[in-house]
């Protein structure tokens, strides 16, 4: 296997580069199961969204490395966007996106009542764990935007390719897609 070493600011890690169907690869990008890794991000990210007052992430690989974030900044509360409605989300949200580069297929979001009033009036951080097509974050931001919330930050570990040249978000380190 091929792997892509990429600096996420001063943490070097080692990516295998994965062939997705449409034909292209990707340096897959995996925080599950890494507690260094996912610290050491949410250490960097946290102070690039200390001025939100609630943050937003997305089912997932996004749910540790928010949870650390939030932690790090005194955040009891943040929002999760799940990619399946559970039983308590009767009374949420729910909003389906086109396809992103890793799912290659539509897919809807979902947000409970609880999640959809912590984004009510406030100005919202969304934090990931990669930014690519935009595909994803198109969802979240109007996720937040049907919420009532005020999208003010976004925030994520990795730029893939041309969302790298993105004004709109920040991010810790860049990777390239392979043709």
């Amino acid at each position: 296997m091929k792997y892509h070493t990429v600096d996420i600011q001063g943490f070097e890690a080692q990516l295998p580069i994965l062939p997705l169907p449409s034909g292209i690869s990707i340096a897959f990008f995996n925080l599950h199961g890494d507690s260094a890794l996912t610290e050491h991000c949410a250490k960097k990210i946290a102070p690039l969204v200390a001025d939100c007052d609630v943050l937003l992430t997305a089912e997932s690989k996004g749910l540790q490395l928010t949870h650390c974030v939030a932690r790090e900044l005194g955040m009891r509360y943040y929002a999760v966007a799940r990619k399946s409605k559970k039983l308590y989300m009767q009374d949420g949200i729910e909003l389906t996106i086109e396809s992103s580069i890793t799912t290659g297929k539509a897919q809807t979001f979902y947000l409970s009542k609880h999640d959809a009033d912590l984004l009510k009036g406030k100005k919202v951080g969304i934090v990931d764990d990669v930014v690519s097509t935009g595909a994803s974050l198109r969802g979240l931001e109007a996720l937040v935007e049907k919420a009532g919330g005020t999208i003010h930050k976004k925030a994520f570990v990795l730029a893939e390719d041309e969302a790298a040249n993105r004004k709109d978000v920040i991010f810790l380190a860049q990777i390239p897609i392979f043709l």
